[in-house]
């Protein structure tokens, strides 16, 4: 009995652990800044396209865009929620030859991208 009990807890944080959120740590990057600055912004995209180094915000980025995409982005904060939707509304406008480029790697099935059209 006090087996199946243990087990029973850790099953119970093994599901807590798996919804919380991503980290915040990153939280506080000048997305419009990064933006603006094309040098900046390539070198984020070749990171994600694996064609560059990462900055260590560019490995988290690349390490949790394929979870935050599958789970439309259900562990991410508020402040990642409205970073990512001006990301995507900037690259689409800006820079659709490399917002294609991103969405054939990271949503090659186009379940996001049908998602994301409905939206915007």
């Amino acid at each position: 009995m006090r087996t199946f009990f243990i087990l029973v807890i850790i099953g119970m944080l093994q599901v807590a652990m798996s919804q919380k959120q991503y980290t915040n740590k990153f939280d506080n990057v000048d997305v419009d800044g990064v933006l603006s600055n094309n040098r900046i912004l390539t070198n984020y995209i070749k990171c994600l396209m694996e064609k560059g180094p990462c900055t260590p915000e560019g490995r988290e980025l690349k390490k949790l865009l394929p979870d935050a995409l599958q789970s439309d982005c259900s562990k991410c904060t508020d402040t990642q929620r409205k970073n990512s939707q001006k990301v995507i509304n900037f690259l689409r406008v800006n820079r659709p030859g490399e917002w294609k480029l991103l969405l054939d790697k990271y949503d090659s099935k186009g379940v996001y991208r049908s998602k994301h059209e409905k939206q915007g």
